[in-house]
């Protein structure tokens, strides 16, 4: 496809590219619907107008504050057609992110889906000076998506943009784990350079379907989007209820699945509590899959397997997946060998928004599980004397807005310091070993990473979410939020109340806990282990403040909030 337009004409473009095939697939009252690419061109221009009437000029930053959906694809497409700057805003996140993102940027505009996004931006509109025009995608008298299901045909949106490569293409606020976050300017030469890098690892292409259910407002989705637009494959939008995704892969059949661990976790933890000797089995279809020979023997419990096991893992994901993508947290090799025995790869990747999404990915042709993978063509990979991970590419941001101070502490000598530890092997995959500002240091003086050991509790069929602290006392201690969907077996299982005002401390639940804590703990050398553990009321949430909008852990939120928690876990002075 052409790209003399930078990303402005990335709607136009494809629409001459793959006219009347698929661009969209979504839910809609009861059916998938559909949407070629010329028609989501269309619908682009018909909103970019209107933001052009508005007064939406060339440079301005645009607000877009909506969950995944059709919606979000056409107005991103929209404000880039104008030359203007789309500043994603998680729609999870609270009044006050949502001050700070507006004012920060200088938002001159903001697209809202919902009539309460729409009341959170009215509360603050007296703070916000830049802001001169609110639109509703799905509230107020004229919804943005009745203009774009209107379908009849295209709007003068006015001239084209003629972006350069250093021009801010948008500004993506990381939900950083400390402090107020940063917005990230990613340019139209960072995107596209990210683009030609994936073009050379990955095939995808028409009749290709990716399902979307994380945010859009997540740089990796947002990529995935705009990959599949400049390669004709097609986007399928969840409905953006979790507990449906399962429903709607089956309905679906993609063949690209980005996605967090947490989904093949929950299914991995299905599947093993019903079969729990599974070793053999993912051996076995691991030798398949390896193409290793078989004997007679085998080739029938092979056909078993598939018969009782394999297809229907695959059939659960529409039976179509070709690959799956993750990232943003660990995930066990052994669910990553259950899935590829299964015939549902799933290739760990790493990057983050300071570089445009994309460091490294295992790939068919490259893959270590265990690893993050090698860096894709166009990046460098370095470790620092200290272990953190640096990288450098022509897909490194242009800084932070409005703090050059944080830009010279990230980026040095074209280095992005990612603020990660790792380690590369002799062939170049490189391996995540956890995060630098996270490393809690004892009293003793002992050095110790929470990521791998937090992420083992997480594994334990009862356990949501572990926090790890000890920063400056005599050993670790663990606060521990459970999974409500596990209470009510819980319950069964110990005979607690959930239902009881304490039922945290219950002894019985607790005894049960200590089990899986203890399994955990023998992985680990006596230092690292978790001395002692309390279970939380209520889980972390990204309402509460606890967790990113991207479901990491703020831990110095956590340690404030349950302070008086964490005294109890250690001897009084």
């Amino acid at each position: 496809m052409s790209t003399e337009r930078g990303l402005c004409g990335l709607g136009a473009e494809a629409a001459a590219a793959f006219g009347e095939a698929v661009a969209q697939r979504y839910p809609q009252g009861g059916h998938w619907r559909e949407r070629s690419f010329t028609e989501l061109h269309d619908a682009a221009s018909r909103v970019a107008a209107l933001l052009r009437e508005g007064g939406v000029r060339a440079g301005d930053r645009v607000a877009l504050l909506s969950r995944t959906s059709p919606e979000w694809t056409v107005c991103d497409l929209a404000i880039g057609r104008l030359g203007a700057i789309c500043v994603p805003v998680y729609p999870t996140g609270s009044r006050d992110q949502l001050r700070w993102v507006l004012h920060d940027s200088g938002a001159a505009a903001v697209l809202v889906e919902t009539a309460e996004h729409l009341a959170d931006v009215d509360a603050l509109r007296e703070d916000l000076p830049a802001l001169k025009l609110v639109r509703g995608i799905d509230t107020t008298a004229e919804p943005l998506a009745t203009v774009i299901a209107a379908g009849s045909g295209p709007a003068d949106a006015g001239p084209w943009p003629e972006p350069a490569p250093d021009d801010p293409f948008t500004i993506v606020y990381t939900s950083g784990t400390t402090g107020e976050p940063k917005g990230c300017v990613l340019t139209h030469g960072n995107f596209t350079a990210i683009l030609a890098s994936l073009r050379r690892i990955d095939r995808t292409g028409p009749g290709d379907v990716l399902f979307a259910y994380l945010p859009l407002a997540h740089l990796l989705t947002r990529m995935l989007q705009v990959y599949c637009l400049r390669t004709g494959a097609t986007i399928a939008y969840s409905a953006g209820e979790i507990r449906a995704v399962l429903g709607e892969l089956a309905e679906v059949a993609p063949t690209y699945l980005p996605s967090a661990p947490m989904l093949f976790e929950k299914i991995y933890s299905v599947v093993s509590g019903l079969a729990p000797d599974l070793g053999p089995t993912v051996e076995l279809g691991l030798r398949a899959r390896r193409g290793e020979p078989l004997d007679d023997q085998e080739e029938l419990q092979l056909a078993a397997a598939e018969e009782q096991l394999f297809g229907r893992v695959r059939a659960a994901f529409g039976g179509r997946l070709e690959r799956a993508l993750t990232g943003s947290a660990p995930i066990a090799p052994e669910i990553l060998d259950f899935f590829f025995a299964c015939g549902v790869p799933i290739y760990e990747a790493y990057g983050m928004t300071e570089s445009t999404a994309v460091l490294t990915a295992n790939t068919p042709q490259a893959w270590r599980v265990g690893t993050v993978g090698r860096a894709v063509p166009g990046v460098e990979l370095a470790i620092a004397e200290d272990g953190e991970v640096l990288g450098r590419s022509a897909g490194v941001f242009a800084g932070y807005w409005n703090n050059p101070a944080a830009t010279a502490e990230s980026v040095v000598d074209g280095w992005l310091h990612t603020g990660d530890l790792g380690s590369l092997d002799e062939d170049g995959f490189l391996t995540i070993t956890g995060r630098k500002k996270d490393i809690v240091i004892t009293s003793a003086g002992k050095n110790l990473s929470p990521a791998a050991i937090e992420n083992d509790l997480r594994r334990t069929p009862w356990i949501a979410e572990a926090v790890l602290l000890g920063d400056r006392r005599p050993y670790p201690v663990a606060l521990l939020s459970l999974d409500p969907e596990k209470l009510p077996e819980l319950a069964s299982e110990t005979g607690f109340d959930p239902g009881a005002e304490d039922w945290c401390g219950d002894e019985r639940l607790r005894a049960l806990i200590a089990r899986e804590v203890e399994t955990v703990n023998a992985r680990y050398s006596p230092p690292e282990r978790i001395r002692e553990f309390a279970i939380v009321p209520e889980p972390f949430s990204v309402a509460g403040g606890e967790l990113t909008p991207t479901l990491k852990i703020r831990r110095e939120v956590v340690a404030r909030r349950h302070a008086a928690l964490v005294e109890t876990l250690y001897p009084a002075p």
